[in-house]
């Protein structure tokens, strides 16, 4: 086969960890060429033999850091090739970032009495990945700078939507939207914000909150600016607080097996299987501990998306985890202490405008999750599930494509939602006040017929006409109708 560096590790290995997206491959170049869906590497620069430490160092010098791979495969090198390659060259870059990995994934110490030298190194290029705060190993001189720790890691490539994102300045943009507002418009807005937001968080869900779930909801999403600690007591409270079946209602992370159901039969209906109760568990303590501490050191909203994704993938409840992953999402853009008090992205509202997209993105890691576990239908209901890959896959996941998303829906929220509201609500009282000053009509009937004609591009229909008519004179509804043309023709 054609494929080096992690592709190949991958193959000749029988690893489980998910597809390279771009793997190495031998082609007739000069040089090493990012291609079509490939990295075209010249067959001089290509490791020339099966020695799985050969497509390490090769694949951590030119194709990044892929944790997934790297964690299945280290642990299958001999430490004394290792230690052989380290006594060549012992302030090598990637020799001390295999060296130091190697003994974070086993468990063990290297048998090696060389000396170590040279400045830090950092194991994620802060030019190709959004890296976190860096732990510093003084045994290899190297710098653990990911989005997590060794026992979680998520991956964020800096890719020119990820570039954009955050030099668009978001939350930036959304403190100087705030400041443009006077006070009661703000407060308006805002209460539009949090009960849509409410409304199609459930509807993500296919569920209609009633009244008393929408008011609690709307509590939960206020109490993100209270940056309370993500701790399991605090997100089983949260969780308790959106769900109404008292069989669902928790007290702690899960103790059993859960999975997504799909629109299949039997074992082709479970859509993802996420990790085990004890996994799920641990993974979630890395996962509140990132949530916690990262927001003001990343981009918020990589920040949110990782740990927003993150709660999905490891679903620490039975039920509850896609609203309550949504919350974290408020929840980590506030810990960055970059959005007002009481400000609200409303990003779900923009996530259900474009659910396919945001079905993408959850199925970046759960399509290829879901392949890696043998699920054996029992009964209705009752299944036997056996993974076939090991932890790693849920340990180390790349969340490009789900950060990716997050941009694009809190500048929707923003630039879309939350403006487009507030360019309503401003035409909605023009329309009132110049229909006031010349026609005297009750103000319910007004403030419901303006709306209407505001949504209907000046139009009101002949049946809400005749539903008013014994208390609306015929040529108020035209007045109406013409106000609301003017006004919209002025504020294109």
């Amino acid at each position: 086969m054609d494929c080096i560096g992690y592709e190949w590790l991958r193959r000749s290995l029988d690893l489980t960890a998910f597809e390279v997206r771009h793997p190495a491959r031998v082609r007739p170049v000069t040089r090493v060429l990012p291609g079509d869906g490939l990295l075209a590497v010249p067959a001089h620069v290509a490791p020339q033999g099966d020695d799985p430490l050969e497509h390490v160092l090769f694949a951590l010098k030119h194709e990044g850091v892929d944790l997934q791979v790297l964690a299945q495969a280290l642990p299958r090198v001999e430490a004394e090739r290792l230690a052989a390659v380290l006594a060549q060259t012992p302030n090598g870059q990637y020799i001390r970032v295999a060296c130091f990995l190697w003994e974070r994934f086993t468990g063990r110490m290297l048998p090696s009495n060389a000396r170590i030298g040279g400045r830090y190194v950092e194991v994620f290029d802060p030019e190709r990945y959004v890296t976190g705060p860096a732990r510093r190993d003084p045994r290899w001189r190297v710098s653990f700078n990911g989005l997590g720790t060794l026992h979680y890691c998520a991956t964020v490539r800096r890719t020119p939507a990820i570039r954009e994102g955050m030099a668009s300045d978001i939350l930036g943009r959304s403190q100087d939207f705030a400041a443009s507002l006077g006070p009661a418009m703000l407060d308006r807005a805002l209460a539009w914000a949090y009960l849509h937001e409410t409304e199609d968080s459930y509807a993500i869900e296919n569920e209609r909150p009633g009244e008393d779930r929408a008011r609690a909801f709307v509590q939960l999403l206020q109490q993100a600016h209270e940056r309370k600690p993500l701790t399991e007591e605090y997100l089983a409270e949260l969780q308790s607080s959106t769900v109404t079946n008292p069989f669902d209602k928790a007290v702690q992370f899960r103790t059993g097996q859960n999975w997504l159901r799909g629109p299949g039969r039997g074992a082709m209906g479970v859509s993802y299987v996420p990790p085990g109760p004890d996994l799920a568990a641990e993974l979630m303590q890395e996962l509140m501990m990132f949530a916690n501490e990262t927001p003001g050191h990343v981009d918020p909203i990589v920040a949110a998306s990782v740990a927003s994704f993150g709660l999905v993938f490891i679903h620490p409840f039975m039920d509850g985890n896609g609203r309550l992953s949504r919350f974290v999402f408020h929840q980590a853009l506030c810990n960055s202490g970059r959005l007002a008090k009481g400000f609200l992205l409303p990003v779900s509202v923009a996530m259900k405008r474009h659910e396919a997209d945001y079905l993408a993105a959850l199925q970046s890691f759960s399509r290829p999750a879901r392949e890696r576990v043998q699920v054996t239908w029992i009964d209705e209901g009752e299944y036997r599930f056996r993974f076939v890959a090991g932890d790693a896959i849920f340990r180390y996941w790349d969340a490009t494509a789900c950060a990716e998303f997050g941009f694009r829906m809190a500048a929707q929220a923003l630039d879309v939602e939350l403006k487009q509201e507030t360019r309503f609500l401003s035409r909605y009282d023009e329309v009132v006040r110049r229909v006031n000053e010349r026609a005297d009509l009750r103000g319910s009937d007004l403030g419901t017929l303006a709306m209407i004609c505001l949504d209907n591009d000046g139009t009101i229909s002949h049946r809400k006409r005749k539903r008013f008519a014994d208390r609306v004179p015929e040529g108020v509804f035209d007045l109406i109708e013409s106000t609301v043309r003017d006004v919209l023709a002025a504020t294109p």
